[in-house]
């Protein structure tokens, strides 16, 4: 069960944008398995997509469509990867945005596939095409929450959320959905995310927004270390919204949607996390006092990535010889062990270079067992400090990726 996370309610139409989605058979079982976004004329798009070198099809295509025109349609489908299946891959990703391009009679390069599930498989394109006429006519302003359940794979639970922002005296409304609930790296991974704002931007200014949100959001959690072959983050800001055109980035109105966006992609983010695939614990590591903000991360990840550390997690076991020992793997030069601290929520575990005197087994085992972990690395070497956010490594885990293409 997702950790402190609750099923998606209302969710905020935004001007300029219709989403829809329907089932294709992907999936054995019946579930919608494809959703089409349909955006207005004249929106600002920017995106970000996996830097794995092996990555998929539609990625290929998406990002060459990019460097062409700027995208009417987001054509996406769960179940079935498109990647690692070569020339035949990109033939039937362009097949299916061909489709697509005939019916509502745009250009081919006005359309972005995204594909997320199984890798190796080729995509159904005769399923898909089939299905594209529906998605058309089922297109609706009201159909986020919608869209979001077509994307998921192993996600227990669909991710969206909304919210709204005064600039001047016009409201400005914000809507994201993203999926994913394994891997995550630096770069992403097996995730997708669609954001759209109806705030009036220029193109620089959106891009600034995308890099600063996706570097405290989406780029700072992991679940096993791993990254995949589809990962796709699409921002999007149709310019509906009767206000100023936002063309300054030292405005108060580039920092209030700045600061926005960048809440809608943690919580998404962090919703990745808390569905992480078999998760029973969802942990904050926060490394202060860097140098720099390189080796603040490397303190993290190599913590969050510890197979060790993460089953002491699963087990409630305050083990934190098992934490140090992940700590002293990070590259971190002319590091003073006597000046790192050590806390698991408020309980200090480690300090002047051994067990702080203070420390009970009974404390650690307290907060060991909560849902909810804060594990507080203090280097006391800098003023940087980071923050990711990870899972436990559990049994079920293990059974869910054993048996994903089963």
């Amino acid at each position: 069960m997702p950790i402190g996370l609750e099923q998606p309610k209302s969710l905020l139409n935004i001007k300029g944008i219709r989403l829809s989605a329907c089932s294709a058979g992907i999936y054995d079982k019946k579930r919608d398995d494809l959703a089409l976004i349909e955006i207005c004329k004249d929106s600002i798009v920017t995106t970000a997509f996996t830097k794995n070198i092996f990555c998929a099809a539609p990625v290929k295509i998406s990002k060459n469509n990019l460097t062409k025109t700027s995208p009417l349609y987001c054509l996406i489908n769960s179940g079935n990867a498109n990647a690692g299946t070569g020339k035949t891959g990109l033939s039937n990703a362009k097949a299916i945005c061909k489709e697509l391009a005939n019916i509502v009679s745009c250009s081919e390069d006005e359309i972005l596939p995204f594909s997320t599930g199984v890798i190796g498989e080729d995509l159904p394109v005769e399923k898909i095409k089939k299905t594209i006429p529906d998605l058309i006519k089922k297109l609706s302003d009201h159909s986020w929450l919608s869209a979001a359940k077509a994307i998921m794979t192993t996600d227990t639970i669909p991710k969206a959320i909304s919210d709204q922002i005064k600039i001047g005296d016009t409201t400005i409304n914000i809507t994201g959905i993203t999926k994913g609930s394994g891997m995550i790296k630096p770069n992403m991974a097996t995730m997708l995310s669609f954001i759209a704002t109806d705030a009036r931007v220029t193109k620089d200014v959106l891009e600034r927004i995308k890099l600063n949100a996706l570097s405290k959001s989406f780029n700072r959690i992991t679940v096993d270390g791993d990254t995949s072959t589809n990962d796709s983050f699409i921002l999007i800001a149709t310019s509906k919204a009767k206000t100023p055109i936002i063309d300054k980035l030292d405005s108060n109105e580039f920092l209030i949607l700045e600061n926005a966006i960048m809440n809608i992609c943690k919580k998404l983010a962090q919703a990745i996390v808390r569905d992480g695939e078999g998760a029973n614990k969802f942990i904050s590591i926060q490394v202060d006092g860097g140098a720099n903000e390189s080796e603040c991360l490397s303190a993290a990840y190599t913590i969050a990535e510890s197979p060790l550390v993460k089953t002491a997690f699963t087990a409630s076991d305050p083990n934190w010889g098992r934490i140090i020992a992940a700590l002293g793997n990070a590259k971190i030069p002319n590091i003073d062990t006597k000046k790192i601290r050590i806390h698991i929520n408020d309980v200090c575990i480690f300090d002047d270079d051994k067990r702080s005197d203070t420390y009970s087994e009974e404390s650690g085992q307290r907060e060991m067992s909560k849902e909810e972990i804060i594990l507080k690395v203090e280097l006391n070497r800098g003023d940087y400090s980071e923050e990711v956010w990870t899972t436990d490594l559990s049994h079920d885990y293990i059974k869910i990726n054993a048996e994903y293409r089963s």
